[in-house]
C-alpha cells in the first residue's frame, strides 16, 4: 500500500479531461474521478509513466480549467494521479469553485 503524500484532501468530482503529453504531444480524452487544490485523479486505461509533464483540461458543462501537471503516480490499466503545476489565477478561482461544490456534497 503507497503512503498518502498528498497536500490536501481530494473530494469525489467527475468531470471530463483531455489530457496532452507534453513531450510526445498524444492526445487522450479521459475522466476525472476525485479532486484537490493540487491534482486530481485520471481513470484511462493506458496512463502516462510517473514523471510525464502533461497539460491537462478539465470541463464541466458550464467551466474548464486548463493547467499543466506532472504524473505523480499511475495504476496500470486504471488510471493516474496528477500534481498540478502553475495554475493561472483564473483558473484557480474556477477550480476553488469546484472544490466548495465537492465539500458541500460530501458534508450532505
Amino acid at each position: 500500500m503507497r503512503a498518502e503524500r498528498r497536500r490536501e484532501t481530494r473530494y469525489p468530482f467527475i468531470a471530463m479531461a483531455e489530457i496532452v503529453d507534453e513531450k510526445e504531444h498524444a492526445r487522450t480524452s479521459s475522466r476525472i474521478s476525485d479532486l484537490s487544490l493540487h491534482g486530481c485523479y485520471v481513470e484511462m486505461l493506458n496512463p502516462f509513466p510517473a514523471g510525464t509533464n502533461v497539460m491537462i483540461e478539465i470541463y464541466t458543462e458550464t467551466e474548464s480549467v486548463e493547467t499543466q501537471a506532472t504524473v505523480a503516480f499511475f495504476e496500470a490499466k486504471q488510471g493516474m494521479g496528477l500534481q498540478f503545476r502553475e495554475l493561472p489565477q483564473y483558473y484557480s478561482d474556477v477550480l476553488n469553485r469546484w472544490l466548495t461544490q465537492a465539500k458541500d456534497r460530501k458534508a450532505n
